[in-house]
């Protein structure tokens, strides 16, 4: 069964950093996880094993998608601020 293969994994990794997971790799357990809670034929045990991986998965998840916002929202200031100096500077000859 695939989510005794899965516990058993998150089981073994429990002390595993998630910040040392991709985006992608954890959006990939936490999906697994998901289906796996979605069919509900495991035990009450793993089901909250499971759940609790699950929801640090999400917080990480949240939080790459959120440094990745900042970094785009910093990349769209700087070209901001250049268009500014640039039309300024066109303005202002001299």
């Amino acid at each position: 069964m695939i989510i005794d293969f899965y516990i058993g994994r998150v089981l073994m990794n429990i002390d595993n950093v998630l910040e040392k997971m991709t985006f992608e790799d954890a959006m990939n357990e936490l999906e697994s996880i998901v289906n796996a809670l979605d069919k509900g034929d495991i035990s009450l045990d793993k089901a909250i094993a499971a759940y609790d991986r699950g929801s640090k998965l999400k917080d990480h998840c949240e939080k790459k998608l959120n440094e990745a916002k900042m970094k785009v929202e910093t990349i769209q200031m700087s070209e901001n601020q250049e268009l500014i100096l640039n039309k300024a500077n066109s303005l202002n000859p001299e």
